[in-house]
């Protein structure tokens, strides 16, 4: 388990189970939000959340990016996914802090240290995790991630448009259907972990207890 505080650098990533952050402290977003619904609507939920500058990164062989621009080439898929976390950084007032990539761990802008550890070209998750409490806690090499840590703060309808979509798109990189799973641990403690809980739960979320 790695421990987290307040201290550690907040930053978006992809919700991909190969990403792994050895410095920072992880929100997960499909494809760093690259059209999502409400992604900068999030991004204002999460900074008034946290207090904090909250950086964003890009990932290689993102399956998300790489079925929203309809693209068969991986590394076109790379280098769009640059350009496109870039540009939401600079829209979103987030920290650029680099490219993940299948290598050992590298040491990115601000103070985020990271790489890719699943096998290229393969899903391994069979769950998905959701971070409620401030990020994630525990790295998990079987579960896609889910931040849903800002729950609390939004619509249900907000809620729906920005947390089903995600799951809906981690089931088609499975072949089994994927439990869904939480953490309360973080920072934020476990009285906002658990309202959060809640709202996943009136919007239909069923999780594996």
């Amino acid at each position: 388990m790695t421990n987290k505080n307040q201290n550690t650098q907040l930053a978006i990533t992809c919700g991909d189970e190969g990403v792994q952050l050895n410095n920072g402290c992880r929100l997960s977003v499909v494809g760093a939000g690259y059209e999502l619904p409400h992604f900068s609507k999030l991004v204002k939920l999460v900074k008034k959340l946290f207090k904090q500058d909250i950086a964003i990164l890009s990932s290689e062989q993102n399956a998300w990016c790489k079925s929203k621009l309809k693209l068969k080439d991986w590394g076109q898929v790379d280098a769009a996914m640059k350009q496109h976390t870039q540009a939401i950084a600079d829209k979103d007032g987030l920290l650029y802090s680099g490219f993940l990539s299948f290598s050992d761990p590298k040491k990115l802008a601000n103070d985020i240290k990271g790489h890719m550890v699943r096998p290229k070209g393969i899903h391994i998750a069979n769950k998905i995790s959701f971070t409620l409490g401030g990020g994630e806690q525990v790295y998990n090499l079987s579960c896609f991630q889910i931040s849903a840590d800002w729950a609390h703060l939004a619509s249900k309808k907000m809620l729906k448009e920005i947390i089903l979509p995600q799951i809906e798109f981690y089931q088609t990189l499975s072949p089994k259907p994927l439990e869904l799973i939480y953490e309360l641990n973080g920072v934020l403690g476990e009285k906002i972990a658990k309202k959060n809980l809640e709202s996943l739960k009136k919007i239909g979320i069923k999780f594996k207890e």
